[in-house]
């Protein structure tokens, strides 16, 4: 295939804390200009002359489309006797809001939002809900394009009927509804009119609103005082008088704030320190997971009347070790905690009585992780008229299961609730979990799945996928992709490197801002060791990675062009001295640096990806994606690296690089199942053809048997 057209070079030179800075495509920062436009249609059309002619495209597409027609279920919200979550299944291309009995498995399920309707591409989706306490009334948002800011609206839910209230530009908010869904507390971003340009994605803040009233008159509970990059969420008690008002800096730091609502007094619980914690108020007390003196979690329990951290509790330990088990989530019921740990990024459920005393592990279906937890903590089980009595939701997935809905309740355990007809066996994959040594000698938990028909060797195609960062674990989940490749023969590795969330808070902070690199150096070694291990080889080895998995791929292309004959860089960090400009960019600077200082700047400099691309470099054949609605990670990044790649690298034939830009969708979030599958389609084609791997998917059989 004919090399890209190069890209102007119109380079921009700045002496950046003395160091000599080169920016050639900073021109492609400017997605409005009419001169971008033009280079990214060139881009795709390139990119689609070179995808639509491989031979595996077809197949895999048509694949992707039966697996992704198993559909998914979302996380429970339980309110009373009836349970909220999103379902997809089928063809259809969105996942709408449904409500299911909490009491009666066989009653059927009652469709509250369908999105279908308001996008003739199906590009619409619900990005988030909240049901009120009895499940009559639910706060929702709609987004279209994957731009993840909509309209807050209230649907009153037995007569299918939205109530007039509109509350605009919110992002994800937290909605702390009133025990009789009079009112609630939520929080809301700026009208972009009233701030600069650009800063329309910060200064977010927490109103009360009373159900019917203009939003203009909703008063304010958190808006003076909070930092430019704050993320407030509003928490309620059971009995609507206390409100826990929860200040988010990324990427670990959560001041809480006690509001009693009567009085109007507010107690600091926790402030300034560089923990989590996440509070719920119960029974007149208040429970909390938090990593405060505890980097792999703890519960906490304190009374309202001395809420301050000194006076905390501790009900559930940390783990001993240091990669113990790292506490996660709990569900409060009316007699129980239900906690949700995680082992080596093995999701484990645990039963305790409020005041911690164990009462031992619920059994989970397999190796495999939660994507939900949630209880309604207000009825008595002892009370046969409560429709509630003592029970827990929850969703759980595992590599080859797709995300089913499950209730737990003392008496009969954890039942299936909502699991979608699946022609996979789980038997037929099989998921081994290894450790390797990283360079310092520290070992790294790795998945590995394969079908189980598959044999390991030297000539095994294998791609391998990380993220390192946020606190954020590789934990086992269904995908299609996976499916797809290792039913083609194919091993799929996932690191659990550091920067992520696989061993708590010490895990993540060995893994950021001046140590970032380890984070490199532990996903360089995994490659490493799978091809001295015999298990691949470097030309039958890919890797892939999204956001900041993006940036790890990234790192890894220019810093060892030699790991491995394929790359997916998908919705990518790659220029880090510029990054905090853009978006949401200045969010993550507690976890990358600010290059605005010069020892963090020192730091960014020296990996940043864009920055080290080298002309002349045998480059691996990349992939780099990104998609014009993205409220996260600016398109410029892709844009600017895939130039500076394309100019640099010595194999532009046999290892080209392609730029995937995608209009009508966003960071990932809310993409319709038609658009999932084009995409997969495009990526596993791409891999299968540098790999050399035929493309007989859905070929092998689905039993290990």
């Amino acid at each position: 295939m004919p090399p890209a057209e190069p890209a102007p070079v119109r380079d921009v030179v700045e002496v950046l804390h003395g160091t000599e800075v080169h920016d050639p495509y900073r021109w492609l920062e400017d997605g409005d200009s009419e001169e971008t436009a033009a280079w990214v249609a060139a881009q795709n059309a390139r990119t689609r002359a070179v995808l639509d002619a491989l031979p595996q495209r077809e197949p895999i597409h048509r694949r992707l489309l039966e697996l992704l027609q198993i559909g998914v279920v979302g996380a429970p919200a339980v309110a009373g006797d009836r349970v909220f979550h999103l379902q997809r299944e089928g063809d259809a291309d969105q996942a709408v809001l449904v409500m299911r009995s909490a009491v009666d498995a066989d009653a059927p399920p009652t469709i509250v939002v369908d999105p279908h309707g308001l996008a003739a591409d199906h590009a619409a989706s619900i990005d988030w809900f909240s049901p009120s306490p009895d499940g009559r009334l639910l706060a929702y948002g709609v987004s279209e394009g994957g731009s993840e800011h909509g309209t807050l609206r209230i649907v009153d839910v037995d007569r299918g009927t939205l109530l007039p209230d509109a509350i605009p530009h919110v992002r994800h908010p937290s909605v702390a509804w009133m025990p009789d869904g009079s009112a609630f507390a939520y929080d809301r971003l700026p009208d972009p009119v009233s701030v600069p340009d650009g800063e329309d994605s910060y200064w977010a803040s927490v109103w009360w609103h009373r159900v019917g009233d203009d939003p203009a008159v909703d008063e304010p509970l958190l808006v003076e005082g909070l930092e430019k990059t704050a993320l407030p969420m509003a928490v309620i008690s059971d009995d609507g008088r206390w409100l826990a008002l929860h200040v988010h800096l990324m990427p670990t730091r959560t001041d809480v704030i006690l509001v009693d609502r009567e009085t109007g007094a507010r107690t600091v619980m926790v402030e300034g320190e560089e923990a989590s914690t996440w509070v719920q108020i119960v029974g007149g007390r208040i429970y909390a997971v938090t990593n405060l003196g505890a980097p792999r979690g703890r519960v906490v329990s304190a009374s309202l009347d001395r809420p301050r951290a000194d006076a905390w509790e501790t009900i559930v330990p940390e783990s001993d070790g240091l990669t113990g088990a790292v506490i996660e989530a709990m569900a409060v019921t009316s007699r129980s905690l239900i906690v949700s740990s995680s082992e080596h990024a093995v999701s484990r459920l645990r039963r305790y009585r409020l005041d911690g005393t164990p009462l031992g592990e619920i059994a989970l279906p397999e190796l495999g992780s939660l994507a939900g937890l949630d209880a309604d903590p207000t009825a008595d089980p002892a009370d046969p008229a409560d429709p509630a009595g003592e029970r827990a939701f929850l969703t759980f997935t595992s590599f080859a299961r797709p995300p089913g809905l499950w209730r737990w309740t003392p008496d009969e355990g954890l039942q299936p609730w909502a699991l979608l007809d699946s022609p996979l066996e789980p038997g037929a994959f099989v998921a081994d979990q290894v450790f390797y040594p990283s360079t310092d000698g520290t070992e790294i938990p790795m998945f590995l799945v394969r079908a189980a028909a598959t044999t390991v060797g030297p000539d095994t195609p294998t791609l391998l996928s990380a993220y390192g960062g946020f606190a954020i674990a590789s934990a086992p989940g269904f995908a299609p992709g996976l499916v797809a490749f290792c039913e083609a023969g194919g091993v799929y590795a996932i690191a659990g490197i550091r920067g992520g969330g696989e061993y708590g808070e010490d895990w993540h902070r060995a893994g950021m801002l001046a140590r970032k690199q380890q984070v490199f150096d532990d996903f360089h070694a995994a490659a490493d060791w799978l091809v001295a291990e015999g298990r691949t080889r470097c030309d039958r080895l890919a890797i892939r990675g999204g956001s900041n998995g993006g940036l790890l791929v990234g790192a890894a292309i220019t810093q060892r062009p030699d790991l491995c004959r394929a790359a997916i860089c998908a919705v990518p960090l790659l220029d880090m001295l510029r990054y905090h400009r853009f978006l949401i960019g200045a969010l993550w600077v507690p976890e990358y640096g600010d290059p605005e200082r010069a020892d963090d700047f020192a730091v960014l400099h020296a990996y940043s990806p864009y920055h080290h691309v080298q002309k002349g470099t045998a480059y691996p054949a990349t992939i780099v994606t990104a998609a014009e609605s993205d409220s996260r990670v600016d398109p410029m990044h892709a844009r600017k690296f895939a130039a500076a790649l394309q100019a640099a690298t010595a194999t532009p034939t046999e290892r080209p690089i392609l730029l995937r830009i995608e209009t009508r969708a966003g960071h990932g979030v809310g993409k319709p199942a038609w658009k999932q599958a084009d995409e997969g389609a495009d990526l596993w084609a791409f891999v299968f053809w540098q790999l050399g791997m035929a493309a007989d998917v859905g070929a092998r059989p689905t039993s290990a048997g």
